[in-house]
């Protein structure tokens, strides 16, 4: 099933000339601009550009597509394409998620938390209904509050139990765009002194989604668990927030996900850009040119589907 199922999208075939905005959604942690080289006439960042020198009367500021300028659309497809076959190509390196883990409820059985009746009982109750988690059961027959629950999936997934605020500031929430909140079961907590971004996860953790945030946001990424029902309400008030304007895409090959991804570029013309991938998705973050902190209205995400390409 695609991402990007009952979301409104653009399908996208190379030479396509329109593009659908998607939602007008805002809020999120902006991308640092960098700042542009040194030099009266700053040169343009695509290694094959020959021309570079000759746009005289072409503003050299932006667009800005990861830390480099471009002098023309020509050179913002050949960036921007380079980025697509590096991360379609699967280079960075992801860790591992399907490490061996042992059961929840054996490791709760080892840490004396339940006992194996109460454990064959909540099995038991779980194969007749056919549904629910272990945890959950076992908490529905008073065989463990939700807080040992917790932290036997912290064991279980090497984590840290986060703590929690009152709230989750909006800023905090739109640092993943709202299509990622809902899909992937994340919410953003908190930032630390600038540098630490902690991500809470209900039951198990999501490091492709993690490795992809880091990237995008310079911020080092903690990913740990928090009980569910402090999930669920924090989470449901989180897709309520503000977020980004966002326009969704579904290309039918790399060559038409790098044309909409580079005329995205060309059209805002950046002061800062990114590009990454998540699961069957490319996500491309742009920074509109501002003063001081970014607003929300200064940032554009564009999330197009790469599913059939990767195949």
């Amino acid at each position: 099933m695609s991402l990007l199922a009952g979301w409104e999208t653009t399908s996208v075939h190379p030479g396509d000339s329109e593009e659908n905005d998607g939602a007008s959604l805002t809020g999120a942690q902006p991308i640092p601009a960098r700042p542009s080289r040194p030099g009266l006439l700053p040169q343009c960042a695509n290694p094959g550009c020959h021309s570079g020198w000759f746009h005289l009367f072409r503003k050299r500021s932006t667009p800005v597509f990861e830390n480099g300028w471009t002098c023309s659309p020509e050179c913002t497809g050949a960036r921007v394409r380079a980025a697509l076959e590096r991360e379609i190509d699967g280079r960075i390196a992801v860790p591992d998620g399907h490490r061996h883990r042992v059961p929840l409820g054996l490791l709760m059985l080892e840490q004396g938390w339940i006992t194996r009746e109460q454990l064959r009982s909540a099995l038991a109750a779980q194969r007749t209904a056919g549904n629910g988690r272990l945890g959950e059961w076992l908490i529905r027959r008073g065989a463990a509050d939700e807080l040992n629950v917790t932290r036997a999936l912290g064991i279980q997934w090497s984590c840290p139990v986060l703590a929690h605020d009152s709230s989750v500031p909006p800023a905090v929430a739109g640092v993943v765009p709202r299509l990622f909140l809902d899909a992937f079961g994340v919410l953003p907590l908190r930032i630390a002194a600038d540098k630490l971004l902690y991500l809470g996860f209900e039951e198990s953790l999501d490091p492709v989604l993690a490795l992809a945030v880091e990237r995008m946001t310079g911020l080092r990424v903690e990913s740990g668990v928090i009980p569910s029902s402090v999930f669920r309400t924090f989470h449901e008030r989180a897709l309520h927030d503000e977020f980004p304007r966002l326009q969704l895409g579904e290309a039918v090959s790399a060559s038409a996900a790098a044309h909409m991804m580079a005329r995205a570029v060309e059209r805002n013309q950046p002061a800062a850009s990114r590009l990454v991938r998540v699961h069957d998705c490319l996500w491309l973050r742009m920074i509109l040119p501002h003063h001081g902190i970014a607003p929300v209205e200064a940032i554009r995400d564009v999330i197009c589907s790469i599913g059939k390409i990767a195949a």
